[in-house]
């Protein structure tokens, strides 16, 4: 006995229906992935650790050699010790510094209105007597 269920229509999938899930599934994820926060960056920890200490660089700081500081003031007068010097007494100061230790460091100390010509003057001077470590003293 056969049993007649109206037409012989073949079944077909909802499109709408799937649709939807798909796009209800969008939703939560982006809305979930917008909530979620990073997390802050833990500051490491040290590690427990005592470092030992190296005589070579303690010997080696302690006998580091002073800066020759060489002043210059606003009207481009040269000053060593805080004593005034003039450019060939400084020339001279320069080239016995020189002589005893090139590697000795220089700094200069200008005066911020001094004129920039003033500055490269000291700085062509410890060129010329082979210094390297100019450094200028600044606030």
């Amino acid at each position: 006995m056969r049993i007649d269920l109206g037409d012989d229509e073949q079944p077909e999938i909802g499109l709408i229906a799937l649709i939807d899930c798909i796009f209800f599934l969008l939703m939560y994820f982006m809305v979930a992935t917008s909530f979620r926060h990073p997390e802050a960056k833990k500051p490491e920890k040290e590690l427990p650790i005592v470092l030992p200490t190296a005589q070579v660089s303690l010997d080696r700081a302690t006998t580091a050699p002073a800066p020759l500081v060489i002043g210059v003031d606003a009207g481009g007068t040269a000053y060593i010790d805080g004593k005034e010097v003039s450019t060939q007494e400084l020339h001279d100061l320069l080239k016995r510094e020189a002589a005893r230790d090139p590697a000795r460091p220089i700094r200069i100390d200008g005066d911020q209105s001094t004129r920039y010509q003033d500055i490269v003057h000291v700085l062509e001077l410890c060129q010329f007597e082979g210094f390297t470590k100019v450094a200028m003293h600044t606030r």
